[in-house]
């Protein structure tokens, strides 16, 4: 027998989870926790994460128009449970965390080069959902770790043990 529920918070859970950063007009590096993303199109490559408006992230993303998301492996899970429970209004995340940073090439935003993956995105379109902005980033530019390169050089996600 089915229960029947009014409503149900997160009944289709996005994955995996992410890491997004991104820097104010002033230069300031911030980073949050995202739950709430996926792939948008492969045509060209788009991806899509959702962010709450009263988060300290969301002016920055909804007035630089960029971010980069950063893959969040099993041994950062530390990192991302910190990053999803400070505000970046409060505090330095990325430096109380001793993470490493490098500016994106295409976008002006930092990448968290401890995280394996690092995708460089602009932003081309929202929709606000409801409890979230859903940012569409059009990928400008992907950076890896090469231990995620196989025999052949193509690149082999499965490598990574995602969060």
């Amino acid at each position: 027998m089915k229960k029947e529920l009014e409503t149900l918070k997160n009944c289709i859970q996005p994955r995996p989870n992410l890491i997004v950063s991104c820097r104010d007009e002033e230069g300031k590096d911030n980073a949050l926790a995202v739950a709430y993303a996926g792939n948008c199109s492969y045509d060209p490559p788009m991806l899509m994460v959702g962010v709450v408006p009263s988060r300290y992230s969301y002016d920055i993303v909804k007035e630089t128009g960029v971010f980069v998301v950063n893959l969040v492996p099993q041994e950062l899970e530390k990192e991302y449970y910190y990053l999803g429970s400070h505000s970046g209004r409060d505090e330095d995340k990325i430096k109380n965390l001793n993470l490493e940073v490098k500016d994106g090439i295409e976008v002006n935003a930092p990448l968290l080069v401890d995280f394996p993956v690092n995708i460089e995105c602009r932003v081309v379109d929202s929709i606000l959902t409801g409890s979230h902005e859903m940012f569409i980033g059009k990928v400008e530019r992907v950076h890896l770790d090469k231990k995620l390169l196989n025999d052949e050089g193509k690149v082999d996600l499965s490598k990574i043990k995602l969060l």
